[in-house]
């Protein structure tokens, strides 16, 4: 079994950055996938960005790519999202996401976080 820990969430202006982590416990390494999702109020959650624990292998959504970066720790088994030049419209509670596969599928992950919420102002 893995457990998922979010943190770093919080209140910040447009044009702001914040970090993300997103600690493993567990069997960590049995999901060679780690990922985030978003859901806004009323919306359906959506991809953000995916990495193997090696760090090899990235994809980002179009809608955060060039802005937030994923990452890795191995030696921590925590994974990071920093966020840069927030916009009111990333505002959502952001999910940590353990998976086999490097896709934006929300099928393909098994074990998900509780969630952290962001809230971006104009």
């Amino acid at each position: 079994q893995l457990q998922l820990v979010e943190s770093g969430g919080g209140l910040v202006q447009a044009g702001d950055s914040l970090r993300l982590s997103c600690a493993a416990s567990g069997r960590a390494f049995s999901s060679p996938v780690m990922g985030w999702f978003r859901q806004a109020p009323g919306k359906e959650r959506e991809f953000v960005a995916a990495i193997t624990w090696s760090g090899i292998s990235i994809y980002y959504a179009d809608s955060v790519q060039g802005r937030f970066a994923i990452s890795t720790d191995k030696a921590k088994n925590t994974e990071y999202l920093q966020m840069n030049s927030l916009e009111p419209e990333d505002t959502a509670v952001y999910y940590c996401a353990a998976g086999r596969f490097l896709t934006g599928l929300r099928g393909s992950y098994d074990y998900w976080g509780q969630g952290t919420q962001v809230t971006i102002s104009s």
